[in-house]
Parts: structure tokens; sequence; C-alpha cells
């Protein structure tokens, strides 16, 4: 049998799934298969997924658009590996990771894990800066990256996580197919009392897309997903989730507080900038580089902003679909 099987959803984005099947290729544990499921795609990755078969244990399926959580499922129907492995297509996977897996795995007797997302060093300033203002603990708590945070315990992400083969088809793996898919997966193992955790090291480099423009429209999808988790699930609001919202009402106060005739008036402001220029600072001192120290403000105050507004939004006119 084999021990892992990796099944990864695409939609549109051949260039990114030849890195991650490159970096499959030069694991140095290989006692696993990959799955690929495209997902109704109008630019095709088939010629991608025949080019790696003669290099990987390899199979590739094409089927009408359902989003990646769906796209996983119909993936693990076809895998015959101990362990599902689910990374997303924009990842890219060092050489130690399997290696790392499967010797955590051998000493400690848990059914599902996941891992953290790092940027690489050859990865772009911006995607560094988006790197930064998802994984940081000033942006986000930490939530992503350690067993215990801010959120509470480590919640599983469908962008690097595992599960047994056997407990996911038991529970009939994913229920939601975007957005938050993980998050509600997450919720029923926690109610299962299934034992799970973030494996050290076990790391992929997240090499995120796009502009400014497009990371705003993700996240405030993610803050609208929040709410929506919660009403179709009962997923409950953590205080780390509140953050992006007191930010937001917080930024207003301060901008309103400037057009009025008292003092001190421009303190909020000031612990904003504050603020941010910790952000600067640690971005800065993290990376060694100061252009991501800069983009890292933008990305930070875009997060905060996007995320807090989607929330907003779908609190106070939930969509009704």
């Amino acid at each position: 049998m084999i021990k892992y099987s990796v099944v990864v959803p695409i939609y549109n984005r051949p260039k990114e799934l030849e890195e991650l099947l490159e970096s499959l290729t030069l694991q140095e544990f290989t006692d696993f298969e990959v799955i690929i499921i495209e997902d109704g795609s109008s630019i095709s990755s088939e010629n991608i997924a025949k080019k790696y078969q003669s290099s990987l244990e390899l199979q590739y399926f094409s089927k009408p658009n359902e989003g990646q959580g769906f796209g996983r499922n119909f993936g693990a129907n076809y895998a015959s590996g101990e362990f599902l492995i689910f990374f997303d297509s924009d990842v890219i996977v060092p050489k130690e990771y399997f290696k790392t897996v499967d010797a955590y795995l051998e000493g400690h007797k848990i059914e599902a894990f996941g891992g953290e997302d790092k940027a690489s060093e050859d990865f772009s300033d911006f995607q560094k800066a988006l790197s930064y203002s998802m994984t940081s603990f000033l942006t986000t708590g930490g939530i992503r990256n350690k067993n215990q945070n801010a959120g509470g315990n480590y919640q599983i992400r469908s962008y690097n996580c595992g599960i047994k083969s056997e407990l996911f088809r038991e529970i009939g793996g994913f229920k939601k197919t975007n957005m938050g898919e993980d998050m509600e997966l997450n919720n029923r193992l926690e109610r299962l009392q299934i034992s799970k955790c973030l494996i050290p090291n076990a790391y992929v480099y997240h090499k995120r897309r796009g502009d400014f423009t497009s990371f705003f429209k993700q996240i405030f999808s993610f803050g609208r997903t929040r709410i929506q988790l919660k009403n179709m699930f009962g997923i409950p609001i953590k205080i780390v989730h509140l953050f992006p919202v007191g930010f937001v009402l917080f930024t207003i106060f301060a901008f309103l507080l400037i057009g009025l005739n008292i003092d001190y008036k421009f303190l909020p402001i000031g612990l904003l900038s504050l603020y941010f220029g910790f952000i600067f600072v640690h971005s800065t001192v993290s990376t060694l580089n100061l252009k991501v120290g800069f983009l890292s403000i933008i990305a930070s105050f875009i997060q905060h902003l996007a995320y807090g507004l989607g929330f907003l939004k779908e609190m106070l006119f939930p969509n009704k679909k």
C-alpha cells in the first residue's frame, strides 16, 4: 500500500502546477502518488501532467467545475494511500517535506496534520510581503503556523495538510466546496475529537500571485466566509477574527477625529502609525529587505481592511444564496 496520496485540484494554473510537480520529483522520500484534478479549467494543464508521468506515479483527471473542496473529494476516490495529502496548486514543496512528515508520523499517532506556509528566498518582494502579512504574529496572531496560537488550537489548512484516507471517507470529505472548506472540516474533526497537530518543519512555499487588487478581493471573501461558517455550520467566531473589524472601525474613527477641534485628535492616527511601524521593522528585519518591509505595510493594511469589510458586509447584509 502506498503511504501517501497527494491530491491537487487545479483551475487555470498550468505554470503553477509545473512548479509544484517539479518540486515533487526532488523529494527525498518517494513513497507517494500524485492525483491531479482539473476542475473545469479553460486553460488545460493536461500536457503538464503528462510531462511528469514518467518521473512521478501520477494520475490526471478532468471534470466540470465544482470548486476545490469537491475537487479534492473527487481525487480522494482514486487515492490508494494510507494518508491523503492536500496541496494547493500554487505551492512548492521542499525536498525534505515527505521525509519530515513520515518521521513525525512514525513517532506520533495522529490522524490529521498540517504544516506552515512560507516564502522562498527566490520569491519576488511582492510575494514575500503577502506571505508576511498572512503569517506574521503581528498581523494574524500566528493562527496558521503554531499548534497553540491566538485562535486556539491548530486548525488544518487545505493548502498543506494530511488526513488518514479511511477517516476522510468515513466523515464524508469536504462539505463546503470553496472558501473556508478546510475550517469546516477542521471543526468536524474537533467535534469528533480526532487527534491532529501541526508538524514542525513540514512547510511549503506558498507562491501567491496577482496584485494588491486581487489580494483585496480574496481577503474580502475570507471575511465574508467567516460569518457564513458561523451561520451555516455553527462554527464560533473567536476574538482573533474580530481584530480586523476593530481595525476598520478604529481607522474610520481616527480619520473622523482629525476633523474635530479637540485635543489629542491625532492620537489614533499616531497609534496606527506606530503599529505599522512595528510591522515595517519586523518585516524588514525578518527578510533583510527594506522593500519587503514597505510592501508589508501595504499588504497588512489591505489584509485588515478587506477582511474587516468582508466580515461586516456579510454580518450586516448576508448573502441569501
